[in-house]
């Protein structure tokens, strides 16, 4: 058979075709000719995967947005040190800490 060369960076290999492979068109295949129906079912389930995702993460993005804001309100109404100015009393709030995990 021949032999081919492939190199990487770090490594050379050398392989040996030992026969030839028969073309797939030449092929017989037992499975249905008509297979665009399973096409457009994997084509818009992953349409809807993807926009589920999409309005899920849209969804965490802005409650999390909300709760660490609200955390810094209420620190505010209680009186504590902004976190502008140098405070840090934000993180003893478990809403601030919910909206951050989230």
């Amino acid at each position: 058979g021949s032999l081919i060369t492939l190199s990487c960076l770090s490594h050379r290999v050398v392989c040996q075709v030992i026969s030839s492979a028969v073309p797939a068109d030449l092929v017989q295949d037992n499975s249905t000719s008509d297979s665009s129906w399973i096409t457009r079912l994997e084509n818009n389930y992953g349409f809807y995967i993807g926009l589920g995702l999409a309005v899920f993460s849209s969804f965490l993005i802005g409650s999390s947005v909300i709760l660490k804001k609200k955390g810094l309100l209420r620190l505010v109404e209680k009186g504590g040190t902004r976190a502008g100015d140098g405070g840090h009393g934000y993180l003893k709030d478990w809403l601030w800490w919910a909206g951050l995990l989230t």
